[in-house]
């Protein structure tokens, strides 16, 4: 088995874990780059607690990309074209939220892609205070783990719709903070971790989880207080902490 499917597949099943609370039945996706021109993405209606290379497909990253590029404002013939899109035409049909993941592995040190649907995450996500979440941080532990910052998407139907805009705001949070974001969080759907590493995505979606929790918390309590932008970027910058991220892969 390829060792990239192979970590692919160990990250799937960790984020699918049922004492987690991070997706359900067939809820979520994962994504690798094998290459530039291949990446594997979980097929459409699997598990990730119960992945196996059965339910991988590996996809024309092109191919996906002119799907996603086309003028087309509908979602008709998708499926086709996801199934076109697939590498010697094996394998199952590729999930419909591979446009997105196509487009967040052309992105620099993105190797890997999470998305999933946390209980705590979307209590917050699914509330008014979802754009709060998104742009201030509580802790430093998050600002490590998730970034200084997460990109905020307002509601788009998956499919077309959702992928141009993580497209859209992933563009404008790069233009405008010089930096790939760590967290992309969707309102009323979920969150997506982008990383370098699997142990990189995962460290992002159980420290988005913990701060989801942590928020409702300080919210009930009159909070949250958040922390100010110069502590925010003072933890983002400091020697001591990238020396952490490199030994947890992160």
């Amino acid at each position: 088995m390829n060792e990239k499917i192979k970590a692919m597949l160990e990250l799937s099943r960790d984020i699918g874990r049922e004492d987690r609370q991070l997706a359900i039945l067939g809820e979520g996706n994962t994504s690798v780059r094998l290459s530039n021109d291949q990446f594997a993405v979980k097929a459409s209606g699997s598990s990730l607690a119960t992945l196996t290379e059965e339910d991988v497909t590996i996809c024309d990253t092109a191919k996906v990309l002119a799907i996603f590029e086309r003028r087309q404002s509908t979602d008709d013939g998708l499926d086709e074209q996801l199934l076109n899109s697939r590498v010697g035409g094996k394998g199952k049909k590729p999930s419909i939220e591979s446009m997105f993941h196509a487009w967040l592995l052309t992105l620099r040190d993105v190797n890997y892609v999470g998305h999933c649907h946390p209980l705590t995450a979307n209590q917050v996500l699914c509330s008014p205070r979802a754009r709060d979440f998104a742009e201030r941080r509580l802790f430093p532990d998050e600002v490590v783990c998730c970034g200084a910052e997460s990109v905020f998407v307002p509601y788009a139907d998956p499919g077309l719709a959702l992928a141009r805009e993580i497209a859209e705001r992933t563009r404008l949070h790069i233009e405008k903070e010089g930096y790939v974001p760590r967290l992309i969080l969707l309102q009323n759907h979920g969150i997506i971790a982008l990383g370098s590493t699997p142990q990189a995505v995962m460290a992002c979606i159980l420290m988005a989880s913990k701060a989801a929790a942590i928020f409702m918390g300080a919210a009930a309590m009159g909070g949250p207080n958040f922390m100010t932008p110069q502590h925010v970027e003072r933890i983002a910058g400091r020697p001591d902490e990238a020396y952490r991220q490199k030994q947890l892969k992160i």
